[in-house]
C-alpha cells in the first residue's frame, strides 16, 4: 500500500478521533456563542461554558451535547486529506530544494495557504453543524426545525440554493487562514524543539502529543473572534442576516475613521511643503480675503478649518493666521 492512501487513511482516523473528542465542547461553545441578548435586568441563558453543559445535560441529555456531529465526522477525512495537500503544496512552493528546512514563517505561510483550501470542504459541513447544534438549544433563530443533516441540506437549497449552504464563507476564511498559519507553524517549531538538534524524525507520542495540543491553542486564541462572527452569520435568519452585515459594515468605518491621515475634509496641519498640497488650518473671517477667489463662495461659518486639496502654496506664501475671528471651512475641493 502506498504512502499516500495510508497518510489518508491515517489522517481521517485521526480526524474522526478529533471530532468524537472536541464535539460537545464545540457544541458548548457553538450555544454560548449564538445565545440571545438577555433583555435589560435578566440574566444570560448561559453564565459559562460548565452551565451550558450542565443544563444541556439536564434538559436533553448527555447525547444533546453530540448534536450535529454527522456532517464534521463524514466530512472529516477529505478535510485533512486537503488540509496536508495544501500544506505540501505551500512546502513545495517555497522550498528551493526538497531537503530545506522549512522556517517558521515559511510554515505560517503553508498552512494560511492550506486554509484557504480547506474552506470548500468546511463550510457545509460547519452551515450543518452550527444549525443543528442551536437548534437543540430551543432557540433557532431561523425558526426552521430540521430532522437532521440531510433535511438541512434539502431546506437550504430550496431557501436558497448553493449560496445558502456556503453562507459564512468570508467569515469561515477570515477564521482559517490565520488559525491554520498559526497551527502548523507552531506545531513544526515545537517538534524541532521538543526532539532536539538533528532529532526531528524521533518524537515520541507523548512529545507529538503536546506539541499537536499547544499549536491547537495557538489556533484558537487566533480564531475565536472570527468564529463567533461566523456562527452567528450561519445561524443567523435572512433578515438578521442582514443587520448583522450592516452592524460589521459600521463597525468597520467606524474602526477606520479613528485611524490617524484617514479623516477626509479633514485639516491636518499647516500649509504643505514646498509646493505639495496645502492644508490651510484655521481660516477665519477677516483672513478669507486671502484666500484665492473661486474658494471664497465655499466658505461657510462654523466649521473648524478649511481643507484645500488643490491649492499649492509654498511656506512662504501661505498666509498668517489669525486668533480672534470666527472658523471658515471649504465644503468641497477647489481649484487654486
Amino acid at each position: 500500500m502506498s504512502d499516500v492512501v495510508l497518510n489518508f487513511m491515517a489522517g481521517g482516523v485521526g480526524g474522526m478521533c478529533t471530532v468524537i473528542v472536541g464535539h460537545p465542547f464545540d457544541t458548548v461553545k457553538v450555544r454560548i456563542q449564538t445565545m440571545p441578548m438577555p433583555a435589560p435586568g435578566q440574566k444570560p441563558m448561559f453564565t459559562g461554558a460548565l452551565d451550558c453543559c450542565k443544563q444541556t445535560i439536564a434538559k436533553e441529555g448527555v447525547f444533546a451535547l453530540y448534536k450535529g456531529m454527522a456532517a464534521p465526522l463524514v466530512g472529516v477525512t477529505p478535510l485533512f486529506a486537503v488540509f496536508f495537500g495544501g500544506c505540501a503544496i505551500g512546502k513545495y512552493i517555497q522550498q528551493k530544494s526538497p531537503d530545506e528546512e522549512m522556517t517558521f514563517l515559511q510554515n505560517a505561510n503553508s498552512g494560511a495557504i492550506a486554509g484557504v483550501m480547506t474552506t470548500a470542504v468546511m463550510v457545509p459541513g460547519e452551515r450543518i453543524k452550527c444549525l443543528l447544534q442551536v437548534q437543540s438549544a430551543g432557540h433557532a433563530p431561523t425558526g426552521v426545525h430540521y430532522d437532521g443533516p440531510m433535511d438541512v441540506v434539502k431546506k437550504l437549497y430550496k431557501q436558497g440554493g448553493i449560496a445558502s449552504i456556503y453562507r459564512g464563507t468570508a467569515a469561515t476564511l477570515l477564521r482559517d487562514i490565520p488559525a491554520s498559519a498559526a497551527y502548523l507553524s507552531v506545531y513544526e517549531f515545537l517538534k524541532k524543539k521538543f526532539a532536539g538538534e538533528g532529532n526531528a524524525g524521533k518524537l515520541s507520542p507523548g512529545a507529538t502529543l503536546m506539541a499537536g495540543g499547544l499549536a491547537g491553542m495557538a489556533n484558537w486564541s487566533v480564531c475565536i473572534p472570527a468564529d463567533v462572527l461566523k456562527s452567528r452569520l450561519q445561524t443567523a435568519a435572512e433578515g438578521a442576516l442582514l443587520l448583522i452585515l450592516f452592524v460589521v459594515v459600521v463597525i468597520i468605518v467606524v474602526v477606520s475613521r479613528q485611524v490617524p491621515g484617514r479623516h477626509p475634509g479633514r485639516a491636518q496641519g499647516g500649509a504643505a511643503r514646498g509646493g505639495t498640497q496645502g492644508t490651510v488650518q484655521g481660516i477665519h473671517s477677516r483672513d478669507a480675503a486671502r484666500v484665492p477667489r473661486q474658494c471664497r463662495m465655499l466658505l461657510r461659518p462654523g466649521a473648524g478649518a478649511l481643507l484645500l486639496p488643490n491649492v499649492h502654496l509654498s511656506r512662504a506664501e501661505a498666509p498668517p493666521l489669525s486668533r480672534e475671528a470666527t472658523p471658515l471651512s471649504c465644503e468641497r475641493d477647489c481649484d487654486g
